[in-house]
């Protein structure tokens, strides 16, 4: 049974794998331009995993950032986390040992791959949901650790690379797209972030637009159970 449950959750992380494979060797890359070898690029896979403060961090720790501005930004491009976190509450309040290793591994593809709920209908979910994560934590890893020994052979140039963080969410919104007959969750997150884009401008508009979207799929959710 785990067997089958763990192939089920590899085939659900196939979308994933080679754009954080793609996106880990980009980390790799900044990693080693900015004089951090394999371990380094390995340590913070494993122990941070969290895709685009990675990128960021790379800066803070080239730049000699202080504890307290790499604290406040962390907590400003991860916010949307808390958000995330919020919506898969009933989903992962049954997670018992899984729960913390879940809640760590709850990036932006991970969470749009579960976000629907749905899982096998034989064994455990809750195994289920801790593969899909546990796999796309490994491609980020494997991604990291091959960029940084191929850049450390080859010439690359890094210019413009972060933008494959933003080309992979595209990716997944896509698939997620495609997947889906009910669309109003998809244009409830764009509506409300051009709409929040608009008023607060690009520096200021991911807290505002994560709080608009919330409450508005709140406000559906609870219209749902209603309904019901």
């Amino acid at each position: 049974m785990k067997q089958r449950i763990i192939k089920q959750a590899f085939l659900k992380s196939l979308p994933i794998l080679a754009g954080y494979i793609v996106l880990g060797m980009g980390f790799g890359i900044l990693m080693l331009d900015a004089g951090y070898g394999v371990i380094w690029t390995a340590a913070m896979s494993i122990c941070i995993y969290a895709g685009a403060m990675q990128y960021v961090g790379v800066s803070l720790l080239a730049g000699g950032a202080s504890v307290v501005t790499t604290i406040l930004t962390t907590i400003m491009v991860n916010a949307r986390h808390l958000f995330y976190g919020i919506s898969m509450i009933d989903t992962y309040k049954d997670a018992g040992k899984y729960k913390p290793y879940l809640s760590f591994a709850m990036t932006d593809e991970t969470y749009s791959l579960l976000c629907d709920g749905h899982a096998p209908e034989e064994g455990d979910p809750n195994f289920y949901r801790f593969m899909v994560s546990l796999f796309n934590h490994c491609y980020w890893i494997i991604g990291g650790i091959l960029g940084n020994m191929i850049g450390s052979v080859l010439p690359f140039s890094s210019a413009g690379i972060e933008f494959s963080m933003t080309a992979l969410f595209v990716a997944s919104f896509t698939e997620q797209w495609i997947t889906s007959k009910d669309h109003t969750y998809a244009l409830t997150g764009v509506i409300g972030t051009l709409l929040c884009l608009l008023i607060f401008g690009r520096d200021n508009f991911l807290i505002p637009a994560m709080i608009v979207i919330t409450f508005v799929l709140t406000l559906l959710r609870g219209k749902e159970e209603r309904d019901k």
